[in-house]
């Protein structure tokens, strides 16, 4: 089957391989409208929901337009969150990984020593957020002169969190020489004004949803009392058996007890909340991703910005405080067109906040009774999700074997040394190598196309740079 992305766009090979990993065969609807014109080099206002493929949208045509060899970053990705960072960062380098394209997430709480040694190093896309990336501009750590792309996504967001002042100071420093994509699912007055301002005959785009939300997600709601929620939350999660499922709390606290409780009872489960240290988030977001714990309880902090694919069920522990917040909870499950299925708690005292939330989003949720009949089409549905789900991350990384080598900087290895010394293996090109990431004491390298084995069993008889070299695969990296 002929990839629709390279059909369309005549998209270069190895981006095109790059989709075949991800298992992007046709676009979406807002990549369909916005990809045109990003090759095209316009500047592009696109209201769009989350969960709508944007991220796609702007990461595939920008990855087919940077230029591998220039060594300064041509493209600035800046998102509302440190967790969003990681993740647009992620797939922006699963794209343009076979494109050899170099990625870096950079965003506060991570030790900035981390961030400059990537940066003393060829970087293609920087994605981050607004305060750290301000900051390494300022110190003249980022340089931005040979920008070609600045995406804003979810501006709308960037606006609430009080990020417009460093989003426009970071504008201002760019080259005018650039492409400005803005993504956002709401446009207020402030975000029209930056539009205007920095933006050159924008092209406006909006991406109608295909359905609703109350036809896109199954919501149901129990009146529960607050001593019996818990009870209740194990009978739910025992009859339907979610192979994702994320829970919310209003409060961290609250978020921190139900995983003891959970923890206790041997359900497979992390927490995610603004208390954590940021390493720990990030391990939270990696370890629900990859499918190594079955529950995440989190507090609002997950209600936008974190994308989970083929998320099962959302239950919302306690009613959100703010309404709005439902509808970003919600939104967690249900995306790129499937069906998904949330599940209310209602106290007697959230009562009145709970019809607030109903009234806000127009919708009467039906009330259900706590019925525990087998519900085997959710089990056999939720088998199948969690096969593809397993099938498509391995796909992405089935052809490519991650080694460390013992020999860096310290020991003046280049780029140039290692592709020498691995091209010089019979049977190995160029094109089987992928990213190299030399850091002080060890270096990096991708092999591509099912050859590690062989890279690691000649190179580790070999030298490189006239040194013997010890050679160790390591587990796929996560950003």
């Amino acid at each position: 089957m002929i990839n629709e992305f390279r059909k369309k766009y005549n998209l270069n090979q190895e981006v095109v391989k790059g989709l075949d990993a991800l298992g992007y065969k046709s676009p979406m609807a807002v990549q369909d409208r916005v990809i045109p014109h990003i090759l095209n080099g316009k500047d592009l206002i696109v209201k769009s929901q989350t969960g709508s493929g944007k991220t796609g949208g702007f990461g595939i045509p920008i990855i087919e337009k940077i230029v591998i060899e220039k060594n300064l970053p041509q493209v600035l990705v800046l998102t509302p969150t440190r967790e969003l960072a990681v993740q647009v960062c992620e797939e922006m380098a699963a794209i343009g990984r076979y494109k050899k394209v170099r990625c870096l997430p950079v965003y506060g709480k991570q030790p900035i020593y981390i961030q400059l040694r990537q940066l003393k190093q060829r970087v293609h896309v920087i994605v981050g957020t607004p305060g750290r990336v301000r900051d390494l501009i300022r110190k003249k750590h980022l340089r931005v002169d040979e920008l070609k792309y600045l995406v804003i996504d979810e501006a709308d967001e960037l606006l609430k969190r009080g990020f417009i002042e460093e989003v426009q100071e970071i504008i201002r420093k760019t080259s005018s020489d650039r492409s400005t994509l803005l993504f956002s699912a709401t446009m207020p007055q402030e975000i029209e004004e930056i539009c205007s301002k920095y933006m050159v005959e924008p092209l406006r785009i909006e991406i109608e949803q295909e359905k609703q939300p109350i036809d896109q997600i199954k919501q149901v709601w129990y009146e529960v009392a607050d001593d019996w929620k818990f009870a209740n939350l194990k009978n739910i999660i025992n009859r339907d058996q979610p192979d994702s499922c994320i829970i919310f709390c209003n409060t961290k606290k609250k978020a921190d007890n139900l995983l003891a409780k959970l923890n206790k009872g041997g359900y497979s489960c992390t927490v995610l909340h603004g208390g954590l240290p940021q390493r720990d988030r990030l391990r939270a977001i990696n370890l629900f991703k990859n499918k190594e714990v079955t529950y995440l309880i989190a507090t609002d902090l997950a209600a936008r910005g974190i994308h989970i694919d083929a998320l099962d069920l959302v239950i919302n522990y306690n009613v959100p405080i703010d309404c709005e917040n439902y509808v970003h909870r919600i939104g967690r499950t249900g995306r790129a067109g499937e069906i998904g299925q949330a599940i209310t708690f209602v106290s007697v005292h959230e009562k009145k906040q709970w019809n607030l939330v109903q009234d806000y989003i127009g919708y009467k949720v039906p009330l259900k009774n706590m019925n525990l009949d087998d519900n085997s089409t959710n089990k056999i549905n939720n088998r199948e999700k969690k096969k593809l789900t397993r099938g498509k991350r391995e796909a992405q990384h089935k052809d490519i074997t991650r080694i460390r080598i013992n020999a860096g900087k310290k020991k003046k290895i280049r780029p140039g040394d290692i592709v020498g010394a691995v091209c010089n293996i019979k049977g190995i090109t160029s094109d089987d190598i992928g990213i190299i990431d030399i850091q002080d004491t060890c270096s990096y390298i991708e092999i591509f196309n099912k050859k590690g084995n062989v890279v690691m069993n000649e190179l580790s008889k070999s030298k490189v740079k006239g040194k013997d070299v010890k050679v160790k695969q390591i587990k796929r990296p996560r950003l």
